[in-house]
């Protein structure tokens, strides 16, 4: 295959700089170092989102896939915090934090946070935590404290029985991702939960070289069952200057956004029915190993024009990962709760992108939502019922009744 056509499967930018003339320049370095606690951290985190990737895909088989590991990864990392005995254990190897102390942790979340916050003026980057907890539950204060520090987490005290709790807290995580997740937990607010810990994302970058509108064409794209469909392909008039690795297996693109700090990175099978192949081998090492060998070209490229929002309970991925005790009742979040009497009930993901000619706008959010492992009994009568209204003492029924729709007359 010639490298001309192997280009044409890649990736699209145009040949506009989005910065003004000749005051561009690129970001080339961090600003200060990262710390030995960092550089695990990031690692750690990576090796989890490879992991969650491929088990979230086992889930969906063909469809399309969009997660943030690190939304899903700080979440869990401040209900980590309350986590004792083998659920601790269990979520360290999910999240694979072996080697690491929580101290070292929840240090190395609060360097990254403040770093990603700042990196690249040119790229909005927005990341946020905040933990909502049923006002009548008393949670153990260093928990708390804990989590305002190193993970800059909002904290309230709700009336989860109050019609303006979900509101409430589906509005934070709204503002947070500037309108692109409208919410997240359900409305009302589950009578058996008891805290929620939300992490919510928000990037907006233009391309670096932004593409050029009226080349966008309709164009072939293959599907993995052999046969194709037709999408909106993006392109640029000249060659640019963008990462690329022609390796074995795979092709990889790299396309920056404003000042270069990020980027988004593509990675191509040979064929479109070597997709699966290709999620299988993403691991941490031929990660490294594919961007490591990423070098600077001059091509032409194309990317589709698409926009995708997904939704997943992750439950079923994080229990394949080994931390399926945390959603059981013999879950151990003692440092969250004295009694050590919760669990985690549902671990909810949700996720907006937006890629388009001048960039790519994307955003998630992770809630966790927390439980007892036994509540108090409760007769909620929230669904069409029959009802008789009768004489106790001599059993005489006088009336009967069926509901199936309270408003209706």
């Amino acid at each position: 295959m010639s490298r001309l056509s192997r280009v044409t499967l890649l990736v699209p930018v145009t040949a506009t700089l989005v910065t003004c003339g000749d005051s561009f320049k690129a970001i080339t370095e961090l600003p200060r170092q990262l710390s030995v606690a960092e550089g695990k951290l990031i690692e750690a985190d990576n090796r989890f989102a490879f992991n969650l990737f491929r088990a979230v895909d086992d889930l969906e088989g063909d469809n399309n896939v969009f997660i943030s590991p690190l939304s899903v990864a700080m979440a869990l990392g401040m209900a980590y915090n309350g986590a004792d005995g083998n659920t601790q254990q269990a979520m360290q190897q999910t999240l694979e934090l072996a080697g690491m102390s929580v101290q070292e942790v929840n240090e190395a979340y609060r360097d990254l946070i403040g770093l990603l916050r700042n990196l690249d003026p040119r790229v909005e980057f927005l990341l946020a935590n905040s933990i909502w907890y049923r006002d009548t539950w008393t949670f153990e204060q260093e928990f708390i404290d804990i989590n305002r520090q190193y993970f800059d987490a909002e904290v309230a005290a709700l009336d989860f029985t109050s019609p303006a709790a979900a509101p409430t807290i589906n509005g934070w995580v709204s503002n947070a991702t500037h309108g692109r997740i409208a919410g997240i937990v359900p409305d009302p607010v589950p009578n058996d939960i008891v805290m929620y810990l939300i992490n919510a994302i928000y990037f907006k970058g233009d391309w670096t070289y932004q593409f050029d509108k009226s080349r966008t064409r309709g164009a072939p794209f293959d599907l993995p069952d052999g046969s194709q469909t037709t999408v909106d392909m993006m392109s640029h008039e000249a060659d640019v200057e963008v990462g690329v690795n022609w390796s074995a297996g795979v092709h990889v693109g790299d396309l920056p956004y404003g000042g270069e700090a990020y980027s988004m990175t593509i990675l191509l099978p040979p064929t479109a029915t070597q997709i699966d192949s290709l999620v299988d081998q993403l691991t941490q090492e031929n990660w490294s190993e594919w961007v490591g060998q990423i070098h600077t070209e001059e091509i032409h490229v194309s990317i589709p024009k698409f926009t995708l929002e997904y939704e997943i309970k992750l439950n079923d991925a994080l229990t394949a990962l080994g931390m399926g005790i945390a959603f059981s009742d013999t879950a151990d979040f003692t440092r969250m709760y004295a009694p050590g009497e919760i669990f985690i009930s549902e671990v909810k993901h949700k996720t907006f992108v937006d890629v388009n000619e001048e960039g790519t706008e994307a955003a998630a959010a992770t809630s966790v939502g927390m439980a007892p492992t036994s509540m108090p009994l409760s007769f909620i009568v929230d669904r069409p019922f029959v009802f008789v209204i009768r004489e106790r003492l001599s059993g005489t029924i006088l009336f009967m009744g069926k509901v199936v729709d309270p408003t209706q007359g």
